[in-house]
């Protein structure tokens, strides 16, 4: 090959090389997800900083968990199960809140100096600072939901005089402005400012909830402009709706018990119980750091 056609190769390779590495690169760039979905069946123990050899922790969204691209002001969500006669380490956090929600079994979590007794469908704030440990001194498994959010940035105060905890069956159900009678809500825990929820606590956390919806009903698909939102199917089955595109069509997923589901900023989000299946939802709701609105409705 003489020097002026090898110097034309040479020129076509460069402007064939500057044509496709955008597309390449572009190919291999990875999307941030509307929404994650997790089951607590399907996933696996983590060591994580409250783990013993009788305390297992399951990460589902934050802190442990694989996938942590969209999660931004929660910290960590996760099932914590403690063995019969087991005991967690000792756990204090200078910048989370936590909220930890008894899902089966009994036990004590130690709340500083004192001891608070925990049951079923109980669920307790812990703010930062307070130092902890989960104990289960019952003959039976102890399961818990722990939720952590990020305090940094966010207005700080001084910790309740006392524990404050509640039990889920205790708060009556009620009807949500913007949602259909076929779905009935407990409002388990707000912001400081609340007047509606059972507890007024959070400062990251904005609404802890438990949405009891009938069979064939719906809370509506909807988005939230400044919060995250977790929901846990406890039980029942449905379609799950979960993200969105310009044509307002959400996806649809099929949802059974121990689904979870993380949504982030602005998702769709919703949830349709199966016909003649009543659905028990936990769902709760936390501020977008830089985007706290005082004196929101939730």
């Amino acid at each position: 090959m003489d020097l002026t056609k090898r110097n034309a190769v040479i020129v076509i390779a460069l402007l064939v090389g500057a044509f496709c590495a955008p597309l390449l690169h572009a190919d291999q760039r990875t999307i941030d997800p509307t929404f994650l979905y997790r089951n607590t069946s399907a996933v696996g123990g983590k060591r994580s900083d409250l783990t013993t050899s009788t305390c297992h922790y399951k990460p589902l969204f934050g802190q442990g968990d694989w996938d942590t691209s969209v999660v931004v002001g929660v910290a960590r969500y996760g099932e914590v199960v403690i063995d019969p006669n087991g005991v967690c380490a000792t756990v204090q956090y200078s910048d989370e809140d936590q909220v930890y929600v008894v899902l089966e079994g009994s036990g004590s979590v130690k709340y500083a100096n004192e001891i608070v007794p925990l049951k079923k469908e109980d669920y307790l704030y812990i703010p930062a600072t307070i130092p902890n440990v989960l104990s289960n001194r019952s003959d039976l498994p102890l399961t818990v939901v722990v939720m952590g959010f990020h305090t940094n940035g966010f207005e700080q105060s001084q910790p309740p005089p006392q524990p404050l905890k509640a039990n889920i069956e205790d708060v009556p159900t009620a009807i949500v402005s913007g949602h259909p009678s076929s779905a009935r809500f407990r409002l388990l825990m707000g912001d400081l400012d609340s007047k509606r929820d059972r507890l007024a606590a959070g400062h990251v956390l904005t609404s802890l909830f438990l949405m009891e919806i009938e069979p064939s009903g719906t809370n509506f698909p909807h988005h939230h402009e400044r919060e995250e939102e977790i929901y846990l199917v406890l039980s029942g089955h449905g379609v799950m709706v979960a993200g969105g595109g310009m044509d307002g069509i959400a996806g649809r997923h099929p949802a059974k018990a121990g689904d979870a589901y993380f949504f982030r900023l602005n998702a769709t989000v919703g949830y349709y119980s199966a016909p003649n299946v009543k659905s028990r939802i936990l769902a709760v709701r936390s501020w977008y750091p830089g985007m706290v609105q005082k004196g929101a409705e939730h």
